[in-house]
């Protein structure tokens, strides 16, 4: 899972170095080490990223455009907190990509290799209790699902996506409520595929959806009645 994470950060030598670290950062959305409203303090984040806080800046207004940050005047830069909407969307985009890329997969794809490598991480970090190693092991899982299409332009686009969906997963209290679940029906998808039956794997994956959907909008519900910034980075 985490070879999926690194490989799917790397940065072509054409790339910016603004987005570069945009990317960087990015990549610390999707393992879960920022919060939904958690500001990002300037001086520290450059200096832990070893880039001027003129990079910096540039590489937050990259993310700006993609939704994952956004600047309050005379406040600083803060994590954005995913809308209803926005929550709504990514589903519909998740269902749109990922349903139709495991209906239609090769089970025996180089990336099905990932998602078993994903499985089997979420299991020992379930047994550790480490909820948020288990959320990183379900982020590869499904990346993996988007890479069965053979698309560098679709995994490019479901890292975004993937972004603002792990941010969303950080509105619940008890991530535990959201992955554990999940890690049962992963392992039911990778053995439907195993056995040949990719649209049986794309049926369970469609109620997952569903059943995540409604966490998420249920803890963005609870949020919306007041719950309070994260703190600062």
């Amino acid at each position: 899972m985490q070879e999926t994470l690194d490989d799917a950060a790397a940065v072509d030598d054409a790339l910016s170095l603004p987005d570069h670290i945009a990317s960087r950062i990015r990549t610390m959305a999707i393992k879960g080490e920022l919060s939904p409203g958690q500001r990002l303090s300037e001086v520290r984040l450059a200096g832990d990223l070893g880039v001027s806080r003129n990079t910096l800046r540039e590489a937050f207004r990259l993310l700006t455009r993609e939704r994952l940050v956004h600047h309050q005047p005379n406040r600083g830069v803060f994590v954005a907190v995913p809308t209803m909407a926005a929550i709504l969307d990514i589903y519909r985009v998740r269902r749109m990509i990922e349903v139709p890329a495991l209906a239609r997969a090769w089970h025996r794809h180089e990336a099905v290799s990932t998602m078993r490598a994903c499985v089997v991480s979420s299991q020992a970090a379930r047994d550790r209790h480490d909820w948020q190693g288990v959320g990183s092991a379900n982020m590869g899982f499904h990346s993996a699902i988007v890479a069965l299409a053979d698309s560098p332009r679709l995994n490019g686009f479901y890292r975004q996506v993937a972004a603002e969906l792990r941010l969303a997963f950080g509105l619940l209290d008890d991530p535990e409520q959201l992955h554990e679940p999940f890690i049962a029906q992963n392992a039911a998808i990778l053995a439907a595929i195993d056995r040949g039956d990719c649209e049986a794997a794309a049926g369970i994956l469609a109620v997952y959806l569903d059943h995540s959907e409604r966490t998420v909008l249920t803890a963005f519900a609870r949020i919306e009645h007041g719950a309070g910034p994260a703190p600062g980075l």
